[in-house]
């Protein structure tokens, strides 16, 4: 087997398409948002993508199947005005080496620059270490363009957030972008770090709706966002139980961003 294979699913051309990367990480916030996406606009299968970075498993379904683990390549084509043709990568997992986040990435991007891709946007979690009851929106970007179109939408570029740069497959779609002539965002949602994060997905998502103009129904995302708002009350309260004053801290340096 060679360290990447990728099985093409269709055969499709794509008018200048924007790729939105959202793979497991802190909080599951790049995930949740990319494939709630996915669904929300019906994009279809348009690559798998098999590797020996990846974790040596498979998934058994409820009917006793398995299926190996993978990441997954969708697209869907511009519908209305001012829309964009997209390319959704979604998966069960980062690379597991630091030479598998680097190979993965540079071959999805060679893919995508292969259908005319310029631009990107990656979808990650930023831990605070705290519950996080309004997420805001952080964000890195490779120019200062983009830095300011951002902002229009309310994003927040910060000197000291994420201090130390962006670990992961978000931060490094990015930079190796760049080498294939295209620009690009990192979106991270405000996140606790403690639990599988969907307010903070929401937040994420409705900032990369309004920059691509493109709309969805955010009503079963918010429902489940409501019922991890309950679980985050009841760890507020144990935080105000908890008399440690050093933990703030230290939790804070210890979680730092993880795309």
């Amino acid at each position: 087997m060679d360290d990447v294979v990728i099985r093409p699913l269709e055969n499709v051309e794509l008018r200048d398409p924007v790729l939105v990367e959202g793979l497991p990480g802190v909080g599951n916030v790049g995930k949740l948002a990319a494939d709630y996406l996915k669904d929300k606009v019906e994009a279809k299968p348009l690559a798998t993508i098999y590797s020996k970075f990846l974790p040596p498993q498979v998934y058994v379904s409820e009917e006793g199947i398995v299926r190996l683990v993978s990441n997954d390549l969708f697209y869907r084509k511009a519908r209305g005005r001012g829309e964009r043709d997209l390319l959704i990568l979604g998966g069960d997992y980062q690379g597991i080496s630091p030479e598998g986040q680097y190979e993965l990435t540079h071959r999805v991007l060679e893919l995508a620059a292969r259908f005319g891709c310029r631009e990107l946007y990656t979808l990650a979690g930023f831990a605070q270490g705290h519950v996080v009851e309004t997420p805001r929106v952080l964000g890195a970007a490779t120019s200062t363009a983009k830095v300011e179109a951002l902002r229009k939408f309310g994003v927040v570029f910060s000197r000291t957030d994420p201090g130390g740069g962006l670990i992961g497959a978000s931060g490094l779609f990015l930079g190796l972008g760049r080498l294939f002539g295209m620009e690009g965002v990192c979106l991270m949602g405000e996140t606790s770090g403690y639990f599988v994060d969907f307010r903070s997905a929401e937040a994420v998502l409705k900032v990369l709706t309004r920059a691509l103009a493109i709309e969805i129904d955010f009503t079963d995302l918010e429902a489940k966002g409501k019922e991890i708002d309950r679980i985050a009350q009841k760890i507020h309260e144990t935080e105000q139980r908890m008399t440690e004053p050093s933990s703030s801290a230290s939790g804070r340096e210890d979680l730092g961003y993880i795309g």
